[in-house]
């Protein structure tokens, strides 16, 4: 077992998959590594930010160290996650290293700790690249085993790390990801501005996230096809990811070009307003280690339609409607109730608020610096 360390824990971030780019890269963890960075050292931690050649981190209090390596290219990527990074944690001098999206230095000068955010790439395996889908079942298998503690981002995120990887369930803590305060519901005359700016109809329902398989938008498109409401719009938020062909071809084979909206990828700061204008919110994924777009669509008031498993009724709560992600008709006989029955909109809307208020970035940063402190103290949980 270490030495006890003192209070602030310095820890160490790989931020190298901060992206400024406009795409999918700038989604899910880029705005965890992000907001991880914002928090930390508001609730007390040090910490140091090992970044690539072009991400940025928030202002504030963290320590930088940028490498040149090109690392936006995932080949030059993990070769410095494995040869370089343990070099750059021994000139840091942390106490730990923190790899926050599945995989860590499995050789290192300090104790690690890592974040699974869900293993979807051992579930469906058809559904990712096959060089992306070896690099992450070889090195998080490998990371989970090398670290001292092992964040997941959801219970059910947990139990999948246990199951598929083999880790003690001891080993690893629940952290659930915080709502960024910009996630609120909005002046309405703010709110029609930019319905109007953007040309959007008064009724829509929205998706956010990146276009890929296990979004299951082809189901979404054909349980929308069935809707006969004129002037509705399904718009699918969202950077193109891979194998996103099928959704492009669904939208042509029914014949919905002029009722399906491809606005593209959005900037995280305007996304408040896509979320507050829109009549309903619908993400009927087939698997996710949390689905933070759920809580998000939430905490500016819309009421959630959303999958029945995986981790989505811990994102929804009783926020959320649940329905059969596989199933077209059901998550058609969703959307209609949603979008015809006031006062289910309503109680969905009152009751996703105040799910949504338990998700704040300020927990997350506290319960994290919790893990940091059982990492250093040797605890592995076995």
């Amino acid at each position: 077992m270490d030495a006890a360390v003192g209070w602030p824990v310095h820890v160490a971030i790989n931020a190298h998959l901060l992206s400024g780019d406009p795409s999918y890269r700038s989604a899910g963890v880029h705005q965890y590594i992000y907001h991880l960075l914002a928090y930390l050292p508001e609730a007390g931690c040090r910490v140091t930010a090992l970044l690539g050649p072009t991400g940025t981190p928030p202002g504030g209090a963290v320590q930088t160290i940028r490498s040149r390596w090109p690392t936006g290219r995932p080949a030059a990527r993990v070769v410095w996650e494995q040869l370089v990074q343990p070099w750059a944690l021994r000139r840091t001098g942390a106490d730990l290293a923190h790899g926050p999206v599945f995989v860590g230095p499995l050789v290192a000068p300090c104790p690690l700790v890592v974040t699974v955010h869900d293993l979807s790439f051992l579930r469906f395996p058809h559904l990712f690249r096959p060089a992306n889908r070896l690099y992450l079942t070889l090195l998080t298998r490998a990371s989970v085993r090398r670290a001292r503690r092992v964040i997941a981002v959801s219970t059910h995120a947990a139990e999948e790390t246990t199951q598929l990887l083999g880790v003690s369930r001891g080993k690893v803590d629940v952290v659930y990801h915080g709502v960024d305060p910009k996630f609120r519901p909005l002046p309405p005359d703010e709110v029609r501005a930019f319905r109007a700016h953007k040309g959007l109809p008064d009724r829509f329902v929205l998706y956010v996230g990146t276009l890929e398989p296990r979004k299951n938008l082809v189901r979404l498109i054909e349980a929308f096809a069935r809707l006969r409401e004129p002037g509705l719009r399904l718009v699918l938020v969202g950077g193109r990811g891979w194998y996103d062909q099928e959704v492009f071809a669904c939208v042509e084979r029914l014949g919905l070009q002029e009722r399906v909206v491809f606005p593209g990828y959005v900037p995280a700061e305007q996304l408040p307003l896509w979320y507050n204008a829109a009549t309903a919110f619908a993400y009927p994924s087939l698997y996710e280690g949390f689905g933070m777009p759920v809580v998000e669509a939430q905490a500016c008031g819309l009421p959630v339609l959303t999958s029945d498993r995986s981790s989505l009724p811990e994102a929804a709560g009783e926020g959320g409607m649940p329905v059969d992600p596989y199933d077209v008709a059901a998550i058609a006989a969703g959307l209609h109730r949603l979008l015809t029955d006031e006062a289910l909109r309503e109680t969905l809307r009152q009751r996703g608020l105040a799910h949504a208020s338990h998700f704040t970035w300020q927990k997350t940063a506290a319960e994290t610096i919790a893990v940091y402190h059982r990492a250093v103290s040797g605890d592995r949980g076995q």
